[in-house]
């Protein structure tokens, strides 16, 4: 693919350096000179410094036959800027970083369609959702989520007190907009149909939003609810702190974040009204003693210092704290707690920087689709519904949808949902489907 990524910063040469052993023709456009200049001496791609916002350097840096424009600075006006001027000179898809205060506002203005832009992303956001899935989902095998965040992935293991058991899909009745998407049984793989039944040691994956997947995986578990409230602290106040004490505090969660700064403090106490913010230094252990973190039942630390993060992490597990959390900047650090991070007692480590990566690398494809995740009965794939398709124009429920195909979501301009039968499919939607491999090239032709 021809790829231009805007931004050499942590991120931009992070991405850029994975992706420079591949066969695809990259150039990074960096300010910096000092910056561009060592980063060009460490990787395969041209390395321009210039402003990533300028038509004249778009051009020069081949934007016009650009296939994917990724801009990936810290700065939000230069990537919106950028990504309009890449579309305008035609790009073919562009990616663009943005604070997460950007994204929270998405719901008063459509900067995609304004900026023509094919995907927004945050990077705090990013790391706070992966974050967030051990809070929300401490019983799940596996969590993700899809469809700019609206549809979480759930795979729980059906209890064999769950009331599901013996009953097929159909007459689970699950709640709106929740799907099963593909079932593992011993060896057997399978995208189920309405009339297929679940059993008793099932790995079900389960897709719909957040809270309606909550009562659906409680179902499939154990048949029981739980009603005890999860006990959460997060150290930093920050864009990640502040993200995911957003994301887990309408959950079954008391959240309470250590914030140093009282002014960022003050105004979070505003911002989060049912969350509690402790003005303390929480690297402080006679702080954490004071505040009972001990009985906590995740801590988490997502300060810009690793060092603090490790250390506090380390002095929470001492304290008695069930399961604590970092945020990791530096990717090496991150695997390296990845490995040894259970025996320290920190139960995860996250890195922005492989958060994003990984959420990038979706794009990185020349197909008329691109695979999102690997399931062991297929796939999940995400694909762009074509002018003059049989699917353009109908509702979701008036389409013969192949066998081996279950739609699991529908972005829909700024709008993303698990689709209902009466959802209306317009050319540019996007679709994403759990397939098995002849069911994929049936919903391809379908829909391009």
């Amino acid at each position: 693919m021809n790829i231009i990524i805007v931004g050499a910063g942590e991120i931009g040469r992070h991405l850029a350096a994975s992706l420079s052993g591949a066969a695809h023709n990259i150039a990074v456009i960096e300010r910096d000179p000092e910056l561009a200049a060592t980063f060009g001496a460490e990787v395969d791609a041209r390395v321009v410094s210039a402003n990533g916002a300028s038509v004249n350097t778009l051009i020069e840096v081949g934007a016009p036959e650009c296939e994917l424009f990724l801009a990936l600075t810290s700065d939000d006006n230069t990537n919106l800027v950028s990504c309009a001027v890449a579309k305008q000179l035609g790009a073919q898809k562009t990616i663009c970083r943005t604070s997460p205060g950007l994204l929270r506002e998405e719901w008063l203005f459509d900067y995609r369609s304004h900026f023509g832009i094919d995907h927004l992303f945050s990077s705090e956001r990013l790391s706070a959702v992966e974050l967030s899935k051990f809070v929300r989902n401490p019983d799940s095998i596996s969590v993700d989520e899809i469809a700019r965040g609206r549809v979480e992935i759930q795979q729980v293991l059906v209890s064999d007190r769950s009331e599901a058991c013996g009953k097929t899909l159909r007459q689970i009745k699950l709640p709106p907009r929740v799907r099963i998407g593909s079932i593992l049984r011993g060896d057997d793989a399978f995208v189920p149909g309405a009339d297929r039944a679940v059993e008793a040691g099932d790995l079900v994956t389960l897709f719909g939003e957040p809270h309606k997947l909550h009562e659906t995986a409680a179902m499939l578990q154990t048949g029981v609810e739980k009603d005890r409230p999860m006990r959460v602290v997060i150290l930093g106040g920050g864009e990640y702190g502040f993200s995911l004490a957003q994301m887990i505090s309408g959950w079954n969660c008391k959240v309470r974040i250590f914030e140093r700064d009282p002014a960022l403090a003050e105004r979070l106490a505003d911002e989060l009204g049912e969350v509690t913010v402790i003005n303390a230094d929480a690297t402080s252990v006679n702080e954490l003693r004071e505040e009972q973190v001990g009985d906590a039942d995740f801590f988490i630390a997502t300060t810009q210092s690793d060092e603090d993060n490790v250390m506090t992490c380390l002095q929470a597990s001492n304290l008695g704290t069930k399961h604590c959390l970092t945020l990791i900047h530096r990717s090496d650090y991150a695997d390296a707690l990845g490995q040894a991070g259970s025996q320290l007692g920190i139960t995860g480590a996250v890195s922005p920087r492989e958060a994003t990566r990984r959420e990038l690398m979706r794009f990185i494809t020349s197909d008329k689709y691109h695979v999102v995740k690997k399931l062991r009965a297929g796939e999940i794939i995400e694909i762009t519904v074509r002018k003059g398709s049989k699917a353009a124009g109908c509702k979701i429920g008036e389409v013969s949808w192949p066998e081996g195909c279950v739609l699991v979501a529908h972005i829909k301009g700024i709008h993303a949902s698990v689709p209902a039968a009466d959802d209306e499919i317009e050319a540019g939607d996007n679709l994403f489907a759990t397939v098995d491999r002849k069911a994929k090239k049936k919903l391809v032709k379908l829909v391009t």
